[in-house]
C-alpha cells in the first residue's frame, strides 16, 4: 500500500485502502472529517501526504467534477476518532498551496436533518443551469461576483469545450448565497438560448 498508492496506470493515479466492510460506520461519521476551499491543483496524493501524520486513514479522496477537476473538496476517513480530531485542531484554518482550509468533523445527513429540523438551512454552494452556449467561467464570475466573495465557479462544458447549459457557484458566505437566489432566481438573459426564456434556474 504505501509503495504503491498513487501511482499512475493508464494514464490515471491508483487508490489502495483498506476494505470497509461495515459501511454503518462509514456513515456514521466516526473519524471522519470534511476539508473545504481547497486548491485545485490538491489531488488524493496531496491530501493523503498532508493527513497521514496524524493517523492511519481507512480512505481519502477529493470530489471531482464530470471534468476530473477538483470541486475544491474533500473528505478523509481516520481509523481513530483521535486521530480525526487532532487533524481538526492543527490544519483548519492553515494554508494549502496558498488557500486557507476549513477541517471539521463530517456530519452525517441524518445528524444535520436532526440538527436542523424546521429551522432554514443555510447553503453556500448554488448550481446555475439553463443559460446558452457562449457562457464561460468569467462570464459565470462576472454575474455572481457582485453578489459576495466567490471560493470557486465553473461552467460545465463537452469535450469540444462547448458549453453543456449548467455549472456551479460557491460562495464565501451563506448571505451571499442567499441574496443571489432571491436577486436572480428566474431572470431573463440576453444570451438565453431557449424559446421560452424560462430564465437562469437556481438550485441550492
Amino acid at each position: 500500500m504505501d509503495s504503491m498508492n498513487y501511482d499512475s496506470m493508464k494514464g490515471r493515479p491508483v487508490r489502495i485502502m483498506w476494505s470497509q466492510r461495515d459501511p454503518s460506520l462509514r456513515r456514521s461519521g466516526f473519524g471522519n472529517i470534511f476539508i473545504k476551499n481547497l486548491d485545485k491543483s490538491i489531488d488524493n496524493k496531496s491530501m493523503y501526504d498532508t493527513f497521514s501524520g496524524f493517523g492511519a486513514i481507512l480512505s481519502c479522496k477529493v470530489a471531482q467534477d464530470e471534468t476530473g477537476g477538483s470541486r475544491g473538496y474533500a473528505f478523509v476517513h481516520f481509523e481513530l476518532e483521535s486521530s480525526a480530531q487532532s487533524a481538526i485542531d492543527k490544519v483548519n484554518g492553515m494554508l494549502l498551496n496558498g488557500k486557507k482550509v476549513f477541517v471539521g468533523r463530517f456530519i452525517p445527513r441524518t445528524e444535520r436533518d436532526r440538527n436542523y429540523g424546521d429551522a432554514p438551512r443555510k447553503f453556500t454552494n448554488v448550481f446555475v443551469k439553463n443559460f446558452g452556449d457562449d457562457m464561460d467561467d468569467d462570464k459565470l464570475k462576472t454575474m455572481f461576483e457582485k453578489y459576495g466573495a466567490i471560493s470557486s465557479h465553473r461552467v460545465m462544458v463537452d469535450e469540444n469545450g462547448k458549453s453543456r447549459g449548467f455549472g456551479f457557484v460557491s460562495f464565501e458566505t451563506p448571505e451571499a448565497a442567499e441574496e443571489v437566489c432571491a436577486a436572480m432566481s428566474a431572470v431573463c438573459l440576453v444570451w438565453l438560448s431557449t424559446l421560452f426564456c424560462p430564465g437562469i434556474w437556481l438550485v441550492v
